[in-house]
Parts: structure tokens; C-alpha cells; sequence
């Protein structure tokens, strides 16, 4: 049988025997277009008025839009001009209104990301912002639910109205991206989200994907959010094609459940059973960009394979490993995931992308790192020494020759196959889950 892995900006044709399972998400096909969903959900919102009826209430207010930054793949060129018409109907200038890309501890966002996310008339025509995780911050009264202090940015906190556009996949902490996340960790200080990243949430079970009841990570956020307010929310649920297939808006809190719902039926189907060998993809472009984002889709693969299996992930990586705080914690551990740990574990302090490390090194519970392979166009082999990994370098024309090979050889000795096409897109749960 065949399958269609995402590899950066194009998919990989393998052939696997035809015993293998496939997990695919089963999203419906769009019934309208990206900007009629959107301006359907923002007319007949959930839990609130509509959007129009909602902003009259506020005339001569300054609006945020809070987005998320290159890593969700939201098509906002396909709908947001669209949104700002209908703010502006409501009697908003567009001097008065500001895109707020909500970075949280990812990186800034670079003149052809934005062109390429919102489209050359838009990125020009409005002031777009950056999250800057170290920048000004409005201290909030009240804690979150961990007690931590809540350090917000201040365009967002200061803003007469505030719109959070989120987009709903499963997430490996915090059971599922969107909603609250937006906010926290989107547009929160590094101080606010150290129990949220840290070491005592990421230890417990549920903070995994499509796990939201218990789910520290889940609660954290939720409180920072409830503290922020937000007036208006958009929430998106995309395939596998990245088209918007979903809509849902009102209420952040009401219109994020209704969409984890709906993402909880489509993209989080039960592992019938463990395999030999789990192969995935890590969603392709942009979540590929960089190996950091790629360790979604190596946790995400967990409850597809037998203890002692052997796990094969293919990434493009055209950004390399992920930022430079990252890269200096894995070579430091030179691949010594136990005594990271240990370190963490013994410490209150918490360092700008540990949290990735942790979530990763609960691959090594499950398998071996010699049985992990990456393949890619875009990390060198010599990285394996550090990575977690063992890296096979494919050119970037012959991957799928590489990955099939692989296959072949593991096919040849036997081997039961389940196969991940979409990477974390879609999140298989073990049984009982």
C-alpha cells in the first residue's frame, strides 16, 4: 500500500506492505471558502455576539489581533482581509489596528514570512508586531493556576479590544494547540511560563496530545488567559492540505472546546495496535523547518510502536536544528537524555528550551536511540552525536528513495509498519486513552 508523506514542501510516495496501518486525520472537506467559514464563525459566533455587534459597543477602539507566527500553518491570506473588512465596517480605521504575532519563545518573524503568511497588500498596509518574549510587559493582578506571576505583552494587555485567531491541531503538552495557547505561551514573558514549560508539568502523563482534562499544561494556560481577557476569538481546524475546514468563533474559552472536539473526532484516531517499526513525517512546511519542531512528531509517534521498536521520522530541517539555546543543551548532553533529566529535575530554573529535551527524551523510554532515524536534507550526519538521533542524509531530491530503501530492508526481516503521513497533524492514542 501507499502513502503520501509530508516532507517539507512536497510529499514523499513509499510504498509499505500491505499489512501496515495507515492514521490518517479524517477531516471533511471544506464546504465553502476560507473566507466564508471565517466570516460565517465571526456572524454566528458561539457564546457571544457577533463580531460587528460586539465592536460597535467600543467605538474609536484600538484593536489587537493576536495570530500565531510561521509554525502553524494558518492561511491567513485567504481570510484575513476579509476579517479586517469586517472590523472596519464596525467603524475601526486600520490605523487603529495591529497584528500581534503571538511568537512566545520562537524566534521573530522575517519580512518574506509574513509576505508569505498574510500577503504583500496586507503586510503593508497594517502594523504587524512581533512577541518579544524579553520586551515590555504589563504585569497582571492575580496568578495563574500554579501561583506563577502574569507578565503579558503590553500592546496586547493595553488593547481596548483583543481578537485571538488560534489554530486547533493536537499538541504533545498541551493536548491541543489553539484557544488559550495563543496567550500562553504566545504573548507571555518567559517568567509566566516557566511552570507551564517546566519540569514538574512535563512529568506528568496527561500533558500529552489530545489530553486536556488534568492536563497541567492545559490548566496553566487557561488561567493566564482567563487573567488576559480576550473579547473575540477565531478559531481554525485545517487538513492535511492546510485548507481551512473548520470555523469556529465567540467566546475564546466556549469556541476553543467546541474545536477541540471536533479535532479530538477527526485527527486523534485509537492505535489498533503496536508495531515493529512507526515511520512519520513531521507535518512538512513550515513545521519541518527546523528539528526542534520535528521532536513534535517523534513524541506523536510514541503510542504507534512496540518497546524496544524502531522509529523512522523524516524532516526537512531547511532551517537546521532550531535555535542556538537549543543546539548548545543537546550538545552539552551529547546525547545523555538520563542525566538532562536528572538536571532538570534537581532545579527551580528553567532555560529557554528545555522543554523541547524533556518532551523528547521521553522517546528513549519506549526505544533505543540507536533504533531512531531521521532523514533529512538538512542536518548533516555528524549531528548524531548530539541530536538524539541517527541522522541519514538524503539529498533533498532522493528522500523518498531513501526512506523506501529503509523500508524495504525492515520489510525484508519482517517487520509490522504503522505509518504516521501527517506527522503531528494527526495523533494516534493508545487504547484506554
Amino acid at each position: 500500500m501507499k502513502a503520501e508523506i509530508r516532507y517539507h514542501h512536497t510529499l514523499l510516495d513509499v510504498e509499505f506492505p500491505d499489512t501496515s496501518r495507515i492514521y490518517l486525520s479524517s477531516y471533511d472537506t471544506p464546504s465553502a471558502s476560507a473566507k466564508e467559514l471565517a466570516l460565517e464563525a465571526v456572524r454566528n459566533p458561539i457564546g457571544s455576539e457577533s463580531l460587528v455587534d460586539s465592536i460597535k459597543k467600543r467605538p474609536h477602539s484600538n484593536v489587537v489581533i493576536a495570530v500565531s507566527d510561521i509554525t502553524r500553518p494558518i492561511p491567513y491570506r485567504d481570510f484575513l482581509p476579509a476579517l479586517l473588512d469586517e472590523i472596519a465596517s464596525a467603524g475601526i480605521n486600520r490605523k487603529s489596528i495591529t497584528i500581534l504575532i503571538a511568537t512566545g519563545m520562537h524566534r521573530p518573524s522575517t519580512a518574506e514570512e509574513r509576505l508569505f503568511m498574510f500577503g504583500k497588500e496586507l503586510a503593508e498596509s497594517y502594523a504587524i508586531v512581533d512577541h518579544d518574549a524579553q520586551g515590555e510587559m504589563a504585569v497582571l493582578s492575580g496568578t495563574s493556576h500554579s501561583g506563577a506571576p502574569v507578565k503579558l505583552n503590553s500592546i496586547f494587555a493595553k488593547a481596548d479590544y483583543k481578537i485571538v485567531i488560534g489554530l486547533v491541531e493536537p499538541h504533545f503538552m498541551a493536548g491541543f494547540s489553539g484557544g488559550r495557547k495563543t496567550i500562553c505561551p504566545g504573548l507571555s514573558s518567559l517568567d509566566t511560563i516557566k511552570q507551564f514549560h517546566g519540569y514538574e508539568f512535563l512529568s506528568q502523563p496527561n500533558a500529552f496530545s489530545s489530553r486536556l482534562e488534568k492536563n497541567p499544561c492545559h490548566e496553566e494556560a487557561l488561567s493566564v488567559a482567563k487573567l488576559a481577557g480576550a473579547d473575540f476569538s477565531l478559531q481554525l481546524v485545517v487538513n492535511h492540505e492546510k485548507k481551512i475546514v473548520r470555523a469556529f468563533g465567540g467566546d475564546l474559552f466556549e469556541s476553543h472546546a467546541v474545536a477541540c472536539g471536533y479535532a479530538s473526532q477527526k485527527a486523534c484516531p485509537t492505535a489498533d495496535a503496536e508495531a515493529d517499526v512507526v515511520v512519520t513525517g513531521c507535518g512538512g512546511y513550515p513545521l519541518d523547518a527546523t528539528f526542534y519542531q520535528c521532536v513534535k512528531a517523534l513524541v506523536n509517534a510514541l503510542p504507534c510502536v512496540k518497546n524496544g521498536g524502531t522509529m523512522i521520522a523524516a524532516g526537512g530541517c531547511g532551517e537546521g536544528v532550531g535555535s542556538q539555546t537549543f543546539e548548545t543543551m543537546l550538545r552539552k548532553y551529547q546525547n545523555d537524555f538520563s542525566g538532562f533529566i536528572r538536571d532538570i529535575k534537581k532545579t527551580s530554573d528553567v532555560v529557554k528550551d528545555q522543554w523541547q529535551i524533556q518532551m523528547q527524551a521521553r522517546v528513549y523510554e519506549k526505544i533505543e536511540l540507536n533504533k531512531i532515524h531521521f532523514l533529512t536534507h538538512g542536518i548533516p550526519p555528524g549531528h548524531s552525536s548530539f541530536l538524539g538521533v541517527n541522522i541519514v542524509e538524503a539529498a533533498s531530491g532522493r528522500v523518498a528513495e531513501t526512506l523506501q530503501k529503509t523500508i524495504d530492508d525492515l520489510a525484508g526481516k519482517g517487520c509490522s509498519f504503522a505509518v504516521i503521513p501527517e506527522g503531528p497533524y494527526c495523533a494516534p492514542q493508545s487504547r484506554g486513552t
